[in-house]
């Protein structure tokens, strides 16, 4: 009987996206936006074998290099290029053969014989034709073409990261407010009074005795970052099980303990999403990246933490709406745990016009990304990011394509992004729009 009722609901389900999707394609500007954004995020995934200032293959005194693979050697710790060739320039090596990617720069690379904003269609001091400077240079002789490929990198980087924090404390949140509302969760007075306690050692030891490591692991590498950040919440965890079992010798001990006592979860939530939604985030996000070094993680972390509030509010909402109907008292008469029945029965009915906003949060996650780059704060100096591009143009007012270029890339990723967006809030429902 279980099979059958699950194999129903997962038809449903399936027939529920293949219709969205259904939808989603008669919108053609929206259908061709998505593969705008499949086509970036495809360029950003090989952006190493488009512009790179070093070849696929290379022949240096009769030996063979396969210098790009060599790098991502170099980064893992398993590979390490001999003295002569740890700085080299393999423009000027006598190369007896090279295979070189179609943009043979790097974002970071200075050409100096073409520095000072070089036009795309000025005469370029260059010794072969694919050494060209499709789209100019900037003041540093830096290849605006190159920049652009890997800053798209950055930017997607960037705005997926804030906007899977983003996610996760918006629906984690918005969920727990709406579904149990003011009185539908009761706790022991036990474990309330061992609360405090409990949130202090969790904090204490799962990120300010660790606070080193995971400023170390956030400057060197993101998935080692990933990875401490798993032990720290690993941690949190073991504590909460420590103070939950003393919880339940505390209520053994004594019946006034084990009386219930409401918690004001949707108060407390509500009144923290609007402190947040009064605060001026931009401004914030400056502050705090000023104060602190300059890192691309760090302004994602940020801008993750800060832009939670709408994903919040939009699952509380559905929450609210899902919370009394039928399958779901039906599943509380029956004994499900609370937390399943918010997994795996809640949750699903209420997560599809939820998950319209990503692409609205990753359009405003790049916005705010390009204009700290812009103001050359939260990302360091030498990442090469679209923003920062835009930043070197006011020192050259005359270089028209250091403007024109990045702002082209900025205004086409943001509107595909919010295209998308629409499109997928149409397809979900259709009277929205004819409204």
């Amino acid at each position: 009987m279980a099979d059958s009722l699950s194999q129903e609901k997962l038809s449903k389900s399936t027939g529920f996206w293949k219709t969205v999707w259904q939808n989603f394609k008669k919108n053609k500007v929206s259908y061709y936006a998505l593969w705008i954004l499949i086509s970036l995020v495809t360029l950003a995934l090989i952006a190493d074998f488009i512009a790179y200032n070093k070849p696929f293959y290379a022949k240096y005194k009769g030996k063979g290099y396969y210098p790009i693979f060599c790098d991502y050697g170099v980064k893992l710790g398993i590979y390490h290029w001999n003295s002569e060739l740890v700085n080299a320039d393999w423009k000027v090596l006598s190369l007896e053969k090279a295979l070189w990617t179609p943009i043979p720069y790097s974002p970071e690379y200075q050409d100096f014989r073409n520095a000072q904003s070089v036009s795309p269609f000025a005469k370029q001091d260059i010794d072969k034709k694919f050494m060209r400077h499709w789209l100019g240079t900037d003041e540093l002789g830096r290849d605006v073409l190159s920049g652009l490929i890997h800053g798209s990198r950055i930017s997607l980087k960037v705005g997926l990261v804030a906007v899977g924090i983003s996610m996760i404390i918006g629906i984690s949140l918005g969920a727990l407010a709406g579904y149990y509302g003011d009185t539908h969760l009761k706790i022991s007075r036990a474990f309330i009074f061992l609360l405090p306690f409990c949130l202090f050692f969790m904090y204490f030891y799962g990120f300010y005795v660790r606070s080193n490591t995971l400023s170390e692991a956030a400057s060197q590498n993101f998935l080692w970052l990933i990875l401490h950040l798993l032990v720290s919440i690993f941690i949190c965890i073991f504590i909460w099980i420590i103070f939950y079992q003393l919880s339940k010798l505390l209520c053994k001990a004594h019946p006034f303990m084990r009386q219930k006592t409401p918690v004001w979860v949707d108060m407390i939530i509500s009144r923290i999403i609007e402190i947040i939604s009064s605060t001026p985030i931009l401004l914030l996000i400056i502050t705090i990246c000023a104060i602190l070094k300059p890192s691309v993680m760090i302004v994602m972390v940020i801008i993750g933490l800060t832009s939670w509030v709408s994903v919040a509010r939009l699952t509380r909402a559905e929450f609210l709406k899902v919370r009394n109907l039928e399958y779901i008292q039906a599943a509380q008469s029956m004994g499900f745990k609370e937390w399943r029945i918010i997994l795996q029965h809640a949750l699903p009915n209420a997560i599809a016009p939820v998950l319209v906003t990503i692409a609205f949060q990753i359009a405003g996650a790049i916005l705010t990304e390009s204009s700290l780059s812009f103001l050359g704060i939260g990302v360091p100096s030498d990442v090469v990011t679209w923003g920062s591009l835009l930043a070197v143009a006011q020192s050259a007012p005359s270089a028209w394509w250091l403007a024109v270029f990045p702002g082209l890339a900025i205004f086409i990723t943001v509107i595909a992004f919010n295209l998308v967006g629409e499109g997928f809030r149409d397809a979900l429902d259709p009277k929205l729009k004819n409204e």
